[in-house]
């Protein structure tokens, strides 16, 4: 069995006006994104915001990544609310020819770890296609590495893992106890902080947010590390780390990585979630610094955007400074009397 190795991209969904799924402008990144040279593409997952959409738009969305993958793989999310409604996208993807289904934990209740391996031996034992067990403790109950090492020796349908725990001694657990023992089991990273170390230490990859709006430098990344050149993957690695912060800290997640899509020419439409009034105000500064950081990279379409937050800058600065000197002399002339 062959390991999955690489980038897969979970790409945002793109809105209309009416708050519908763009079709043509998510066919125009994924094609856009296969240009840049990415290995595969990873739709409903959270960058997607699987769980705002409807199960029937959670399979247009794979459909129309599927039609646009130009023969490059995907790892499909089916994290389903219940075993048969998993199975069922299980099947739709497999007929779809994906390569992999992503699964995470049952989410929303709390369950036990026995729960847990349970909920996945009897996926695995029904599925028409390969599974990536999907840690993310953040947004569902969290796989314990036993857990997982039974279910990935036991499990011939259970082929890798994504963690997104940032935790990365968890991460090196994972290799040192599964891998040593089945080495075509696919151990991918999902936080991009901690791509360049996931690699040195033998992680197959990753499906990581920032691959779509940066897949140049996540690419550089990869690619230098899979060449031994771990002072180019290291350099990469800095590079994004600004930009990465800006975008995950942003309000209202994955709200950041829709501005970075925007930037680099994209119309990515309004959220599907409301931000506050305060937050707008906030994206806006956010959107500049981004845009910023991204013309320092060497990505030219930002560099107009960043020109007009520096202009913005600049005449709050003055108009604040001026405040200041009339206040300055309002006293000065008030104290005269």
């Amino acid at each position: 069995m062959n390991t999955l190795k690489g980038i897969f991209v979970p790409n945002i969904v793109p809105y209309t006006q009416e708050g519908r799924i763009n079709e043509d402008e998510l066919r125009r990144i994924i094609q856009w994104l296969g240009q840049k040279g990415v290995t595969g593409f990873y739709p409903n997952g959270s960058m997607g915001e699987f769980i705002r959409l409807s199960y029937e738009e959670r399979k247009q969305v794979v459909r129309i990544v599927s039609e646009e993958a130009g023969g490059r793989p995907i790892l499909a999310g089916a994290a389903e609310p219940n075993v048969d409604l998993v199975l069922e996208m299980c099947a739709y993807c497999a007929d779809l020819g994906c390569r992999a289904v992503s699964i995470t934990g049952p989410y929303y209740y709390k369950l036990t770890q026995e729960s847990i391996e349970q909920y996945f031996r009897d996926i695995a034992a029904q599925s028409p296609i390969d599974i990536v067990v999907y840690n993310i403790p953040a947004f569902a109950n969290e796989i314990s590495v036993p857990v997982l090492k039974r279910l990935a020796l036991d499990c011939p349908r259970i082929i890798g893992t994504k963690d997104t725990s940032r935790d990365m001694p968890r991460y090196q657990q994972v290799l040192h106890e599964i891998k040593s023992q089945r080495p075509d089991f696919s151990v991918l990273i999902g936080w991009e902080e901690l791509l360049c170390p996931a690699l040195f230490m033998g992680g197959d990859g990753g499906t990581l947010s920032s691959a779509g709006v940066v897949p140049e430098v996540i690419m550089k990344i990869y690619d230098s590390a899979r060449a031994g050149d771990w002072a180019a993957s290291k350099q990469a690695q800095f590079k994004l780390l600004d930009l990465f912060s800006l975008m995950v800290n942003a309000p209202n997640f994955p709200e950041g990585f829709r501005l970075g899509y925007q930037l680099r020419g994209f119309e990515t439409g309004r959220a599907r979630f409301p931000l506050a009034p305060v937050e707008v105000e906030r994206m806006g500064e956010i959107r500049g610094r981004m845009a910023c950081v991204l013309a320092e990279c060497g990505f030219p379409e930002a560099a107009a955007a960043c020109r007009a937050a520096t202009a913005t800058a600049a005449t709050g600065d003055q108009d604040n400074l001026s405040r200041i000197d009339i206040e300055s002399i309002v006293r000065d002339v008030m104290r005269s009397f």
